[in-house]
This record gives C-alpha cells, sequence and structure tokens, in this order.
C-alpha cells in the first residue's frame, strides 16, 4: 500500500477537496425530500400491517376448520 496516501495531512486535504465538489440540499429541499420519505414509509408501514391483520384473520380461520 502506497503509505503517502494515507497520511494524516493528505487525508483531511482529500476529504476537504471531496466536500468542495458536493452540491448541498437547500432548507427547502431538505425538508420536501425528508416528508416524502416519512410519507412513503407511512404508506408502506399501513400496507404492511393490513396485510399482516389480513394472513393472521385467514390463518384464525384455517386453523379453526380443523
Amino acid at each position: 500500500m502506497n503509505k503517502k496516501i494515507f497520511t494524516q495531512g493528505n487525508w483531511v486535504i482529500g476529504i476537504i477537496d471531496e466536500l468542495k465538489k458536493v452540491s448541498w440540499p437547500t432548507k427547502k429541499e431538505t425538508i420536501r425530500l425528508t416528508s416524502v420519505v416519512i410519507i412513503i414509509s407511512l404508506i408502506i408501514g399501513i400496507y404492511i400491517g393490513i396485510i399482516d391483520i389480513l394472513l393472521v384473520r385467514v390463518l384464525e380461520i384455517l386453523t379453526n376448520l380443523r
């Protein structure tokens, strides 16, 4: 391995250079995207919850038939 790459000074300079290339989202974009993630998570959670309840009831019906 090239030890020069891992020296502390080069490592910090590399991180700073990479962070300068990042296009950071605005506050408005961050709030909007976070809202989208929360809403989609709730929808998926409700969907999985409904499927779970339905499967439990179907299994209860099937086990009571015996």
